[in-house]
């Protein structure tokens, strides 16, 4: 993949769906590569993901999240896991026309196709590009069974789409709500839709029959744990049906960017969060292991556990756990 970069890319903040982000857009540079490769479908093999199929329209993105575990994929791209990570973003032009081709070969077996497994698919240029939409036109038309992961309220000018897909193939979509806390998300992910806008958009979409679930992802112990049960229970209220954790992951050059994050905008919280984390990773900042990444080890480890299984039976969603 040899990225072309686009000396003046489309502006999402032009666009008619700019009134999903429902705040001032973000005064930030942005650059837009462009990603020609042969194949969209990514496959899976982590007993740690619950799926096998994914389809990623957009490498990099804008929402700069500072624990994104995908920031150390940009590196293979040579660019850097921190600000280029968050402005330099790749897009996939041709991904609709490649996710049909995959659909209408005679091996493929109309497995769940899950968008996205690395970077939010609803991100800001997806409002300029439509990559997703059309991609999700795809599986409507090959009928094809499909999930939705993200954290973006844009997810909600495809509302027509997605109920149409959940009354055939089937569908579920994934609202990850980390914070409750307006200050702390702002802090930590800072051009992302609030936690109460993001409780909307839940709403939006169980009123269209939709089923959606709410992932608190990533708990940050020490800084955002205790926030477990009122993000369950708005989340309950706004109609979803399922919950699921995952708890904060900083592989590689991650661990940098989410360091000086937590120092630049939370100083006063910061060793204790970072004391709390290697208290789940056995003195680490991070542990790779399969079974253990996703979810932590140790004694506050498990009262994280303890506490999102109770809090989300007690709101009547179904708690999901790898």
């Amino acid at each position: 993949m040899r990225p072309v970069p686009i000396s003046n890319p489309p502006n999402p903040w032009t666009t008619r769906d700019v009134e999903y982000l429902d705040e001032p857009p973000p005064n930030v540079k942005l650059e837009v590569y462009e990603d020609h490769s042969r194949q969209i479908l990514s496959t899976n093999d982590s007993p740690d993901v619950g799926f096998k199929w994914s389809v990623n329209p957009y490498r990099g993105c804008l929402h700069a999240c500072a624990y994104c575990y995908a920031r150390p994929s940009h590196e293979y791209l040579s660019f850097g896991a921190g600000t280029d990570f968050d402005r330099k973003i790749v897009v996939k032009p041709r991904a609709p026309e490649l996710l049909r081709a995959a659909f209408s070969k005679k091996s493929w077996k109309n497995e769940t196709v899950v968008f996205s497994g690395v970077t939010d698919c609803y991100q800001p240029l997806e409002a300029s590009y439509r990559l997703t939409r059309r991609c999700l036109e795809v599986c409507l038309l090959f009928a094809n069974p499909a999930g939705i992961i993200t954290k973006a309220p844009l997810v909600e000018r495809d509302l027509d789409l997605l109920a149409a897909l959940a009354r055939g193939a089937g569908l579920h979509v994934t609202i990850s709500v980390p914070f409750w806390d307006a200050d702390k998300a702002r802090a930590i992910e800072p051009y992302v839709a609030t936690p109460a806008r993001r409780m909307r958009t839940i709403e939006a979409l169980a009123r269209r029959g939709i089923p959606t679930g709410v992932n608190v992802a990533p708990i940050i112990p020490g800084l955002n744990d205790h926030e477990i049960p009122q993000i369950l229970a708005a989340a309950a209220d706004a109609g979803a049906r399922s919950a699921a954790y995952v708890l904060v992951r900083l592989p590689g050059s991650v661990k940098q960017v989410f360091e000086g994050r937590l120092r630049d905008r939370l100083p006063l919280q910061a060793d204790r969060v970072l004391h709390r984390i290697r208290e789940t990773r056995g003195g680490k900042l991070y542990d790779p292991r399969f079974g253990v990444r996703g979810r932590g080890e140790g004694v506050y480890s498990e009262s994280i556990h303890t506490l999102f299984e109770a809090a989300a039976r007690r709101v009547g969603l179904a708690p999901s756990f790898r």
